[in-house]
């Protein structure tokens, strides 16, 4: 068993935290994640109040084990969607994309944890600051929003060495089990998945957007604003959504001050292709891991596989590649 700051603190038998995906991270997935021994998080930004109250009563109509609730804390609607997790006494709640200050206090006196996503080093200054519980950490190569500062590898570490002593998870990346033992040997805490979960049974994704994970690899996905541009989304402008690329995507690269001016034919376009399926054009949300996800597999599955995985690597890796003996520190 894999035991961690982040396992202890969230009551986890494994330290895997399912990203809450607002449109793909309902309480079915919630509750498959959580009943598997991780932590199960509810996207709630896409859901009313009386919709976000149903997602909890699921999550918790099919396990005891702890969950969270993941807002994007930028979006209009969060004050509502927060006062309804707090009604509900949820365990978790994370926040992302905005100042969690005034929301983290209001978590915090009613003795619920805080997961702050941050995207730099700074930023997780900020979150501890504000009172975070803990930290995700997440790099570029993350699926759908993400910033534009750096990879998972370098920042967990550096994030760690800024914060002190708060738990720390790794976000972008991280697919399987040797991404967790990866982060695990950088100091993390646990990792953060998103894009594996997109590509599982529980998953509110559609099957095109299910499949498109499983189909295309790691070169294939793109960090880009121009559909946030166009839909005017509720994030900061130093952020950017990781899709699958696509001719749309590449003939308005690099034009992006221009679709203003054409928004409402291109937007009709984007209803169309959505309507047929066409991947041409519509946005498939998803980070660079793709490339390492194979199938789609039920939640708990996919849990147990990579803590599985995990284990394995950091029983037998290091002593195969330590050499027991004096270094040698002659110099040639």
């Amino acid at each position: 068993m894999l035991r961690t700051r982040v396992t202890e603190m969230f009551g986890l038998d494994h330290p895997i935290i399912s990203a809450p995906m607002a449109g793909t991270s309902g309480g079915a997935l919630a509750a498959a994640v959580s009943a598997a021994g991780g932590l199960g998080m509810i996207g709630a930004s896409v859901y009313s109040p009386e919709q976000l109250a149903a997602e909890i009563r699921l999550v918790r109509d099919h396990t005891d084990r702890n969950f969270g609730v993941g807002f994007i804390t930028s979006a209009p609607n969060t004050d509502e969607l927060m006062d309804v997790a707090i009604e509900h006494q949820v365990p978790v709640i994370a926040h992302a994309f905005a100042d969690p200050g005034r929301h983290i206090a209001a978590a915090s006196q009613v003795g619920i944890k805080t997961i702050v996503q941050v995207q730099s080093v700074e930023l997780a200054r900020r979150a501890v600051a504000a009172g975070a519980d803990a930290i995700a950490v997440q790099g570029i190569e993350a699926g759908g929003h993400t910033g534009y500062v750096g990879g998972t590898l370098p920042m967990v570490p550096a994030v760690i060495d800024a914060i002190g002593d708060i738990p720390v998870v790794a976000a972008g990346g991280i697919a399987d089990g040797r991404g967790l033992a990866a982060v695990l040997m950088l100091g993390a805490d646990g990792a953060w998945m998103g894009t594996r979960f997109v590509a599982s049974e529980e998953s509110t994704s559609n099957a095109l957007s299910k499949q498109a994970v499983v189909d295309h690899g790691a070169d294939e996905w793109v960090l880009t604003r121009i559909y946030d541009i166009l839909t005017h989304a509720p994030f900061p402008d130093d952020i950017g959504e990781r899709i699958l690329n696509n001719p749309f995507i590449e003939a308005w690269t690099g034009f992006e001050n221009e679709l203003d001016e054409h928004r409402t034919e291109l937007l009709q376009q984007i209803q169309q292709g959505s309507e047929s399926g066409d991947l041409d054009i519509i946005r498939v949300l998803a980070g660079n891991s793709a490339g390492l996800v194979h199938e789609i597999l039920p939640a708990g599955e996919i849990v147990r596989r990579v803590v599985a995985e995990a284990e394995m690597i950091l029983r037998s890796r290091p002593s195969g590649i330590i050499i027991e003996g004096e270094a040698d520190t002659s110099v040639a």
